[in-house]
């Protein structure tokens, strides 16, 4: 089937970063950690489900990760995800750190080590901390990305599904009996989002079976079992109640969207083009939580509408500044130099391979 882009994907990443936004601007910001003096007590009841919206992403990218996997080049892949990560990050980290040394006051602060490791994006790897909390959500996608690898590595994307539901039976069981390095290596908490992503985009592709119909089943299960399991520490960290009513609804309508999507059921979403907003989730995402937060503290106590409101303007458009003028500028050139780099490290392991075979070959 047609490997065209999808319009309603690029709305849905939107719709997902704008919901973490509203969940740190008007309620995690006040509700915890001592991070923002402004909450916007307004938005706060429905807000504070918003930080589903990363699961929302993580559904996205089983989809999305799986297409791009699905030619079966590793170096087509790593490429990609390369080029897609780095250049809006190191950017958005960059502006963050700026921002940070100028307002940052004693709630938010950052160390030349610190920000040189958050650059190679992977400092939770080497023990450093993250500039800016929401770069979690990164590292679980990289231990994502890193399964799909080793399935090209070994040659193995074709049996992707059996992967799938292995590591959905491996997330219920350290559900059950958690071994905590084995949960941060496998992201138990995320599989089924992943994993329901990769089922949908397999229906795209390959239409309805039982096989796939009940591997997001399944993943819808395992996600509603794992947040109502969850909630109890949400709620005493934050100090509020959830409703497990709304939670499963909302769960349920992501999974809904997405199977629409994979259906071709999505009519009018799409149909039109949702490129700009798509455009702009990256570094909206990557950018919002600690500068808005500097925002805040700096503005209190003014007009908390104006604040509000002038922060979500202000972050959507330097938003769009980081992607007209870093990843749209600049893809092409970055590309051209990850593939350069890709192949220079093949040909680079292909001499030290041969000259290893010259100075100890194996014996007859």
């Amino acid at each position: 089937m047609s490997q065209g882009r999808l319009n309603e994907i690029d709305l849905m990443r939107f719709v997902a970063a704008l919901a973490v936004v509203f969940f740190h601007y008007a309620f995690r910001g006040v509700a915890a950690d001592d991070m923002s003096l402004m909450g916007y007590p307004a938005l706060a009841p429905v807000a504070r489900y918003g930080f589903l919206g990363v699961q929302l992403f993580f559904m996205i990218s089983g989809f999305v990760i799986l297409m791009t996997a699905a030619r079966g080049s590793l170096r087509a892949f790593v490429v990609s995800r390369v080029v897609r990560l780095y250049p809006a990050f190191w950017a958005c980290c960059t502006i963050t750190v700026l921002v940070t040394l100028a307002i940052g006051g004693t709630r938010f602060s950052v160390t030349l080590p610190q920000y040189l490791a958050n650059m190679t994006m992977m400092s939770e790897f080497i023990g450093v901390e993250s500039i800016d909390g929401v770069y979690w959500s990164l590292f679980v996608e990289i231990r994502f990305y890193a399964m799909v690898a080793l399935l090209l590595v070994l040659g193995r994307i074709h049996q992707a599904p059996a992967f799938m539901v292995a590591w959905l039976l491996a997330s219920l069981a350290l559900t059950l009996f958690p071994v905590e390095a084995l949960r941060r290596l496998l992201a138990t908490d995320s599989a089924a989002y992943f994993v329901a992503g990769a089922a949908c985009y397999l229906m795209w592709s390959n239409g309805l079976s039982r096989g796939r119909v009940a591997m997001l089943l399944a993943s819808w299960t395992l996600a509603v079992f794992q947040t109502a399991r969850w909630v109890p520490q949400f709620e005493a960290h934050y100090g509020t109640t959830l409703d497990m009513r709304v939670l499963v609804a909302i769960i349920s309508a992501f999974f809904a969207a997405m199977l629409l999507v994979s259906l071709r059921l999505t009519g009018a979403f799409g149909a039109r083009r949702w490129v700009a907003l798509g455009a702009l989730t990256y570094p909206l995402y990557l950018l919002h939580q600690n500068i808005g937060f500097m925002l805040f503290n700096l503005a209190w106590p003014a007009n908390p509408h104006v604040v509000f409101w002038g922060t979500l303007a202000l972050v959507l458009a330097v938003s769009h500044a980081v992607h007209v003028l870093v990843e749209r500028r600049h893809a092409a050139r970055f590309k051209a130099w990850a593939e350069a780099a890709w192949d220079g490290g093949v040909r680079l392991a292909g001499r030290v391979r041969a000259y290893a075979l010259a100075k100890y070959p194996t014996a007859p």
